[in-house]
């Protein structure tokens, strides 16, 4: 008679390892089929890096953030982003309203981050066009033991976040700032002196066109002035 062995008979190190050959939906479909597996689920072990391909997936409970989680990536390649990217007081209504449903998601997901996990060593964000400065700065704050940073198409990102990288990104080894247009070359140049051994990488960002203030409009007497007599 051939030998046969019930899942539940594996010892917990087998347990883990078995769940770590599974996406993220596939380890919670496992974990709901009884307490043991659901036991697995939640270890933090089993978490050590975590990829999210869509704001969406920030929102699922299919996954675990722990001490354990060394590698975070959210990479988000949608048509969604080049609407995000566009200037706030360019946008038309309707463009807004687009925003509005995933406005907060990263930054929120992040704060999470900053309260859960601080033995952090990598992140990359791609297509997070409303990350501001503030959540990357308490990020640096948060996650003394961040190595890399990589940024990519981030609109909101600025020279503050350079800022912040010199002053709290001591364990940081490499910033990556690609298409992200409100990083300005005088900014890397600050950074590169404040961080001479720090690996910092900008593509394009210095050349794009930043963000402009609108200017108001004319008043009376000044446009009477511009107009022919």
């Amino acid at each position: 008679m051939p030998f046969t062995m019930h899942i539940t008979q594996l010892n917990r190190e087998c347990l883990l390892h078995l769940f770590s050959f599974l996406d993220k939906d596939s380890r919670k479909s496992l974990a709901r089929t009884c307490s043991q597996l659901h036991d697995v689920f939640e270890d933090p072990a089993l978490w050590p890096l975590l990829h999210f391909r869509s704001l969406t997936e920030l929102k699922k409970d299919n996954f675990l953030l722990g001490p354990a989680l060394r590698s975070l990536s959210i990479c988000w390649h949608s048509s969604q982003v080049q609407v995000c990217s566009i200037e706030d007081w360019l946008k038309s209504t309707f463009q807004r309203s687009i925003c509005s449903r995933h406005e907060s998601l990263v930054s929120d997901f992040l704060l999470q981050v900053c309260d859960r996990c601080p033995n952090l060593a990598s992140v990359t964000l791609s297509g997070c066009g409303h990350v501001t400065d503030d959540c990357l700065a308490r990020l640096l704050r948060s996650c003394p033991r961040l190595r890399a940073l990589h940024l990519e198409n981030c609109a909101r990102v600025t020279n503050r976040t350079l800022a912040a990288v010199a002053a709290h990104g001591g364990a940081l080894q490499t910033l990556h700032v690609d298409f992200c247009r409100n990083v300005s070359a005088a900014g890397l140049r600050r950074l590169r002196a404040a961080c001479p051994r720090l690996v910092l990488r900008a593509e394009h960002s210095a050349a794009m066109i930043p963000d402009q203030v609108p200017r108001p409009p004319a008043s009376g007497t000044a446009l009477r002035k511009l107009l022919p007599s």
